[in-house]
């Protein structure tokens, strides 16, 4: 028999705010966090907008003595550490661990981490001026001496260091002094969905008594936008940025980039229950599949988010019927909008037209790493709020998308489990299923 799992504490730094309160109102209100890029000058890209995370500093949020461990942190590392400070703090967890297991918390050695972590911000400038140094118009190749002598003065090691995914890990082991499994996935747009299923799996079968979960991401710089862009999945529509992220309206041209990070305590349940931690909810089915289709589009029958959702039901013994609201991948690209509508219809069939649906990427934009982990987030605070967030802007619905998504406003409903699904590049499906927590 395997081990209950719940959540007991989470975090989120987000361009709609620095803490899961903030944030949460900002969706309930229907705010948009999209406007004009500056992290960059975007003015000659063809999208010129994002979701930012505006006025934000680890360094006055981490404990005195610990925040000089992480002073040259990435952008990435940095939301992340944030925001698992938060959930850390929730979660009512000494600070340090007991090296022994004790009625306050589990040992350091049975604390993990499992993130969905994005690669770092690359640092431009100087990387593309030693480049141009090293470039040999007349042979048209590159002087290699050339470019490593530039690189060895102009580059910053440790920015280097951090472009790595494994670094927003190595961030928090170091800031909770955790030495349990310590594990990161960068599966696309799943990666922190993924990262919390993997996550749970460790816990139920005892590899781990709690482990922080989530993800982190940030990619608004050149190079990220610029291959969004040649793959015509961003909006283009730079006279409205706030209302651009249109997921399943007639009018959606693709998704805004985003960035930030979000985390949740998970816990085996008798740790909980020792510690008298406050349970937020129980996590409860989980599945995961490949398209084995193409490297960027699922399959336009979406069979492996078909499958991905019914390994998550059946996980969860459960029913569709079961089911109270699902938080959709919903990124606003004409292909995912309509083939996440086809997963729903297939594996709910007539069902699907009763159940809401809902993206919050609507306002937050796509948080690409770190998106399932906030809008699992969303869920939670759905069960403990009894009220569903909307998908804003869906005026002009499509014909093809024709489900209960929560248009514009947010309702009050019964909700007691929920179904939040990830569907990224290359095909990566990953479903969660939570529930609210009964003795």
């Amino acid at each position: 028999m395997t081990r209950r799992v719940v959540i007991t504490g989470m975090g989120a730094v987000t361009p709609l705010g620095l803490d899961v309160e903030q944030m949460w109102q900002g969706v309930l209100g229907g705010r948009s966090g999209i406007s004009q890029t500056t992290l960059f000058d975007a003015r000659t890209f063809p999208t010129q907008f994002s979701a930012e995370v505006r006025n934000y500093d680890h360094m006055k949020i981490l404990p005195a003595g610990r925040a000089d461990l992480h002073q040259k942190a990435g952008r990435h590392s940095s939301f992340l550490l944030g925001a698992a400070y938060q959930a850390w703090q929730q979660a009512k967890l000494p600070f340090p661990l007991p090296e022994q297991s004790a009625n306050t918390a589990p040992a350091a050695d049975r604390v993990g981490i499992y993130l969905g972590a994005g690669e770092g911000p690359i640092d431009f400038d100087p990387f593309i001026s030693l480049t141009a140094d090293g470039w040999q118009p007349d042979q048209k190749n590159m002087d290699w001496k050339i470019w490593a002598k530039a690189g060895l003065e102009r580059l910053d090691s440790r920015k280097e260091m951090e472009q790595e995914p494994n670094m927003p890990g190595a961030h928090l082991a170091q800031l909770f002094k955790l030495r349990g499994p310590c594990m990161s996935c960068l599966t696309a747009c799943a990666a922190s969905t993924q990262a919390i299923g993997e996550a749970l799996e460790l816990i139920r079968y005892g590899d781990a008594d709690l482990i922080i979960a989530g993800g982190t991401h940030s990619m608004i710089h050149p190079l990220g936008v610029t291959g969004f862009n040649r793959l015509t999945a961003l909006s283009t529509r730079n006279d409205d940025p706030a209302t651009s992220s249109r997921p399943f309206d007639k009018s959606r041209d693709g998704f805004v980039l985003a960035e930030g990070a979000g985390v949740i305590i998970l816990e085996e349940l008798q740790s909980a229950l020792q510690r008298k931690a406050p349970i937020l909810a129980e996590i409860i089915g989980y599945g995961t599949t490949a398209d084995a289709f193409r490297v960027t589009d699922q399959h336009e029958d979406g069979r492996g988010g078909i499958a991905a959702v019914q390994m998550a039901l059946k996980d969860a013994h459960l029913t569709i019927h079961d089911i109270d609201y699902i938080s959709a991948h919903g990124t606003g690209t004409l292909e995912n909008d309509s083939i996440e509508t086809k997963v729903i219809k297939s594996v709910f069939g007539s069902h699907a037209f009763k159940v809401p649906v809902s993206s919050v990427k609507s306002m937050l934009g796509h948080l690409i790493a770190a998106a399932g982990v906030v809008e699992l987030i969303t869920c939670i605070l759905a069960i403990r709020d009894q009220v569903l967030p909307p998908t804003v802007n869906l005026h002009h619905p499509d014909p093809e998308c024709d489900l209960d998504y929560v248009p514009n406003q947010p309702r009050p409903a019964s909700v007691q489990i929920a179904m939040s699904n990830s569907f990224g590049f290359g095909g990566q499906n990953n479903t969660v299923i939570i529930r609210k927590y009964s003795a």
